[in-house]
Protein backbone atom coordinates (compact mmCIF):
# COMPACT_ATOMS: atom_id res chain seq x y z
CA UNK A 1 0.00 0.00 0.00
CA UNK A 2 1.24 3.44 -0.37
CA UNK A 3 2.36 5.02 2.34
CA UNK A 4 0.81 7.95 1.62
CA UNK A 5 -3.07 6.27 1.50
CA UNK A 6 -2.32 5.71 5.25
CA UNK A 7 -1.09 8.77 6.59
CA UNK A 8 -2.11 11.32 4.26
CA UNK A 9 -5.66 12.16 2.74
CA UNK A 10 -5.42 10.69 -0.72
CA UNK A 11 -4.61 13.35 -3.46
CA UNK A 12 -6.40 14.47 -6.16
CA UNK A 13 -5.93 13.21 -9.91
CA UNK A 14 -5.16 16.72 -10.94
CA UNK A 15 -2.12 17.26 -8.66
CA UNK A 16 1.39 17.92 -10.03
CA UNK A 17 2.74 15.04 -7.90
CA UNK A 18 0.37 12.39 -8.96
CA UNK A 19 0.57 13.48 -12.90
CA UNK A 20 4.59 12.94 -12.82
CA UNK A 21 3.82 9.57 -11.31
CA UNK A 22 1.47 8.47 -14.04
CA UNK A 23 3.72 9.62 -16.72
CA UNK A 24 6.68 7.08 -15.51
CA UNK A 25 3.82 4.22 -15.85
CA UNK A 26 4.42 2.40 -19.19
CA UNK A 27 0.44 1.53 -20.54
CA UNK A 28 1.82 0.18 -23.59
CA UNK A 29 1.75 -3.15 -22.31
CA UNK A 30 -1.94 -4.40 -21.49
CA UNK A 31 -2.02 -6.01 -17.85
CA UNK A 32 -4.19 -8.99 -17.13
CA UNK A 33 -6.45 -9.96 -14.28
CA UNK A 34 -4.75 -12.95 -14.00
CA UNK A 35 -1.36 -11.92 -14.37
CA UNK A 36 -1.93 -9.11 -11.90
CA UNK A 37 -3.20 -12.08 -9.33
CA UNK A 38 -0.50 -14.29 -9.93
CA UNK A 39 1.82 -11.54 -9.23
CA UNK A 40 3.42 -11.22 -12.80
CA UNK A 41 3.00 -7.59 -13.08
CA UNK A 42 5.76 -5.38 -12.11
CA UNK A 43 3.99 -2.05 -11.39
CA UNK A 44 1.68 -0.85 -8.71
CA UNK A 45 -2.33 -2.28 -10.33
CA UNK A 46 -4.16 0.50 -11.05
CA UNK A 47 -7.99 0.14 -10.14
CA UNK A 48 -10.21 2.49 -10.30
CA UNK A 49 -13.51 2.58 -8.63
CA UNK A 50 -16.85 5.49 -8.60
CA UNK A 51 -20.04 5.91 -7.07
CA UNK A 52 -21.56 8.47 -5.46
CA UNK A 53 -20.71 7.21 -1.68
CA UNK A 54 -22.91 9.83 -0.04
CA UNK A 55 -23.06 9.24 3.84
CA UNK A 56 -19.74 7.48 3.44
CA UNK A 57 -19.89 4.21 5.61
CA UNK A 58 -18.28 0.81 6.57
CA UNK A 59 -19.93 -0.56 3.15
CA UNK A 60 -18.05 1.73 1.13
CA UNK A 61 -14.99 1.33 2.76
CA UNK A 62 -15.34 -2.43 2.43
CA UNK A 63 -15.32 -2.19 -1.04
CA UNK A 64 -12.46 -0.51 -1.02
CA UNK A 65 -11.31 -3.00 1.29
CA UNK A 66 -11.83 -5.90 -1.49
CA UNK A 67 -10.03 -3.92 -3.95
CA UNK A 68 -6.76 -3.68 -2.45
CA UNK A 69 -6.52 -7.22 -1.57
CA UNK A 70 -7.06 -8.42 -5.10
CA UNK A 71 -3.89 -7.99 -6.12
CA UNK A 72 -0.59 -8.19 -4.23
CA UNK A 73 0.07 -4.73 -5.38
CA UNK A 74 -2.95 -2.19 -6.08
CA UNK A 75 -3.06 1.38 -6.35
CA UNK A 76 -6.75 2.23 -5.56
CA UNK A 77 -8.48 5.46 -7.47
CA UNK A 78 -12.38 6.08 -6.39
CA UNK A 79 -14.32 8.87 -8.81
CA UNK A 80 -16.78 10.49 -7.12
CA UNK A 81 -20.34 11.74 -9.00
CA UNK A 82 -20.38 15.69 -8.92
CA UNK A 83 -23.67 17.11 -7.68
CA UNK A 84 -25.01 18.06 -10.87
CA UNK A 85 -24.64 14.71 -12.37
CA UNK A 86 -25.96 13.01 -9.49
CA UNK A 87 -28.67 15.16 -9.12
CA UNK A 88 -29.10 14.29 -12.54
CA UNK A 89 -29.32 10.58 -12.73
CA UNK A 90 -29.91 9.44 -9.67
CA UNK A 91 -31.63 12.25 -7.17
CA UNK A 92 -30.75 15.13 -4.41
CA UNK A 93 -28.12 13.75 -2.11
CA UNK A 94 -27.49 14.39 1.71
CA UNK A 95 -24.11 15.36 1.95
CA UNK A 96 -22.48 17.81 -0.98
CA UNK A 97 -19.94 17.09 -3.58
CA UNK A 98 -16.82 18.65 -1.66
CA UNK A 99 -18.10 16.47 1.54
CA UNK A 100 -18.40 13.37 -0.25
CA UNK A 101 -14.74 13.89 -1.86
CA UNK A 102 -13.10 14.76 1.49
CA UNK A 103 -14.81 11.39 3.02
CA UNK A 104 -13.09 9.62 0.33
CA UNK A 105 -9.95 10.92 0.82
CA UNK A 106 -9.45 10.32 4.13
CA UNK A 107 -10.26 6.31 3.73
CA UNK A 108 -7.22 5.14 4.32
CA UNK A 109 -7.33 2.24 1.23
CA UNK A 110 -7.99 4.82 -1.35
CA UNK A 111 -4.44 5.98 -3.33
CA UNK A 112 -6.01 8.63 -5.66
CA UNK A 113 -7.02 2.80 -14.37
CA UNK A 114 -6.38 -0.21 -15.17
CA UNK A 115 -9.76 -1.81 -14.16
CA UNK A 116 -13.35 -0.81 -13.35
CA UNK A 117 -14.48 -1.76 -10.45
CA UNK A 118 -17.77 -2.13 -8.71
CA UNK A 119 -20.55 -4.90 -7.60
CA UNK A 120 -22.22 -7.12 -10.62
CA UNK A 121 -25.36 -5.43 -10.37
CA UNK A 122 -26.15 -3.70 -13.89
CA UNK A 123 -26.28 0.18 -13.63
CA UNK A 124 -27.97 2.15 -16.23
CA UNK A 125 -26.74 5.13 -18.26
CA UNK A 126 -28.83 7.90 -19.82
CA UNK A 127 -29.93 5.26 -22.57
CA UNK A 128 -30.47 2.60 -20.00
CA UNK A 129 -27.37 1.02 -21.01
CA UNK A 130 -25.22 -0.85 -18.79
CA UNK A 131 -22.30 1.46 -18.09
CA UNK A 132 -20.18 -0.86 -17.03
CA UNK A 133 -20.63 -3.34 -19.49
CA UNK A 134 -18.52 -2.61 -22.26
CA UNK A 135 -15.54 -2.73 -19.36
CA UNK A 136 -16.62 -6.39 -18.42
CA UNK A 137 -16.61 -7.31 -22.36
CA UNK A 138 -12.66 -5.86 -22.72
CA UNK A 139 -11.38 -7.87 -19.40
CA UNK A 140 -11.41 -4.64 -17.46
CA UNK A 141 -13.88 -5.25 -14.89
CA UNK A 142 -13.00 -6.31 -11.35
CA UNK A 143 -16.17 -7.13 -9.19
CA UNK A 144 -16.86 -6.69 -5.50
CA UNK A 145 -19.50 -7.82 -3.13
CA UNK A 146 -21.58 -5.82 -1.73
CA UNK A 147 -21.79 -5.72 2.22
CA UNK A 148 -24.97 -6.81 3.58
CA UNK A 149 -27.53 -4.61 6.07
CA UNK A 150 -25.39 -1.28 5.02
CA UNK A 151 -26.64 1.25 2.68
CA UNK A 152 -26.96 4.97 1.97
CA UNK A 153 -30.56 3.90 1.58
CA UNK A 154 -30.72 1.93 4.58
CA UNK A 155 -29.23 4.96 6.77
CA UNK A 156 -31.80 7.42 5.36
CA UNK A 157 -34.79 4.75 5.87
CA UNK A 158 -33.60 4.67 9.73
CA UNK A 159 -33.32 8.87 10.28
CA UNK A 160 -36.88 9.32 8.71
CA UNK A 161 -38.41 6.04 11.10
CA UNK A 162 -37.46 7.91 13.95
CA UNK A 163 -37.71 11.38 12.34
CA UNK A 164 -39.62 12.70 15.75
CA UNK A 165 -36.86 11.22 18.12
CA UNK A 166 -34.34 13.18 16.07
CA UNK A 167 -35.91 16.25 15.49
CA UNK A 168 -37.03 16.25 19.19
CA UNK A 169 -33.26 15.96 20.10
CA UNK A 170 -31.84 18.25 17.82
CA UNK A 171 -34.71 21.15 19.19
CA UNK A 172 -33.67 20.25 22.66
CA UNK A 173 -29.62 20.81 22.06
CA UNK A 174 -30.63 24.62 20.12
CA UNK A 175 -31.19 24.08 16.63
CA UNK A 176 -33.88 26.30 15.52
CA UNK A 177 -36.99 25.06 13.87
CA UNK A 178 -35.89 27.01 10.78
CA UNK A 179 -32.43 25.08 10.26
CA UNK A 180 -34.90 21.54 10.71
CA UNK A 181 -37.14 22.37 8.49
CA UNK A 182 -39.59 22.44 10.57
CA UNK A 183 -43.11 24.25 11.13
CA UNK A 184 -44.63 26.01 13.52
CA UNK A 185 -47.47 23.13 14.56
CA UNK A 186 -45.04 20.62 14.34
CA UNK A 187 -42.40 22.27 16.63
CA UNK A 188 -45.40 23.26 19.16
CA UNK A 189 -46.86 19.64 19.02
CA UNK A 190 -42.96 18.53 20.13
CA UNK A 191 -42.58 21.19 22.96
CA UNK A 192 -45.70 20.22 24.39
CA UNK A 193 -44.77 16.78 24.44
CA UNK A 194 -41.94 17.24 25.71
CA UNK A 195 -43.24 19.50 28.84
CA UNK A 196 -45.50 16.24 29.44
CA UNK A 197 -43.03 13.84 29.55
CA UNK A 198 -41.35 16.12 31.90
CA UNK A 199 -44.29 16.48 34.26
CA UNK A 200 -44.97 12.37 34.22
CA UNK A 201 -41.36 12.02 34.91
CA UNK A 202 -41.85 14.24 37.88
CA UNK A 203 -44.44 12.43 38.76
CA UNK A 204 -43.00 9.46 38.88
CA UNK A 205 -40.15 10.80 41.30
CA UNK A 206 -42.66 12.18 43.64
CA UNK A 207 -44.43 8.86 44.11
CA UNK A 208 -41.48 6.67 44.47
CA UNK A 209 -40.24 9.73 47.46
CA UNK A 210 -43.91 9.26 49.05
CA UNK A 211 -43.10 5.31 49.19
CA UNK A 212 -40.21 5.17 50.24
CA UNK A 213 -41.14 8.33 52.89
CA UNK A 214 -43.73 6.26 53.91
CA UNK A 215 -42.31 2.51 53.90
CA UNK A 216 -39.98 4.46 57.06
CA UNK A 217 -42.83 5.97 58.46
CA UNK A 218 -44.82 2.83 58.98
CA UNK A 219 -41.81 0.73 59.92
CA UNK A 220 -40.91 3.56 62.53
CA UNK A 221 -44.67 3.33 63.84
CA UNK A 222 -44.06 -0.10 64.18
CA UNK A 223 -40.80 -0.83 66.18
CA UNK A 224 -42.28 2.45 68.49
CA UNK A 225 -45.73 0.40 69.29
CA UNK A 226 -45.40 -3.32 68.69
CA UNK A 227 -41.57 -3.70 69.48
CA UNK A 228 -39.85 -5.56 66.34
CA UNK A 229 -42.77 -7.03 64.76
CA UNK A 230 -40.98 -9.65 63.61
CA UNK A 231 -40.63 -11.47 66.59
CA UNK A 232 -43.86 -11.60 67.19
CA UNK A 233 -44.94 -15.36 66.90
CA UNK A 234 -47.11 -17.05 64.75
CA UNK A 235 -51.06 -18.02 66.49
CA UNK A 236 -51.33 -22.04 67.07
CA UNK A 237 -53.35 -23.85 65.48
CA UNK A 238 -55.74 -24.58 68.34
CA UNK A 239 -56.18 -20.68 68.77
CA UNK A 240 -57.78 -20.51 65.29
CA UNK A 241 -60.01 -23.98 65.71
CA UNK A 242 -61.67 -21.36 67.92
CA UNK A 243 -62.10 -18.19 66.08
CA UNK A 244 -65.51 -17.03 65.00
CA UNK A 245 -66.21 -16.06 61.26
Amino acid sequence: MNSLASNQPARFSDDPEVIEERKLIDYSKKVTIEDAKNGKVTRPVRVYADGIYDMFHHGHAKQFLQIKQAFPNVYLIVGVNSDEETLKYKGRTVQSEDERYEAIRHCRYVDEIDFMSHDALPYQGPLGEDIYEKHREAGMFLETQRTEGISTSDSICRIIRDYDTYVRRNLQRGYSATDLNVGFFTTSKYVIQDTVFEVQKMGRGLLQTWKSKSDYLIDGFVKTFAGDATNIPPPKPEDLENVEI
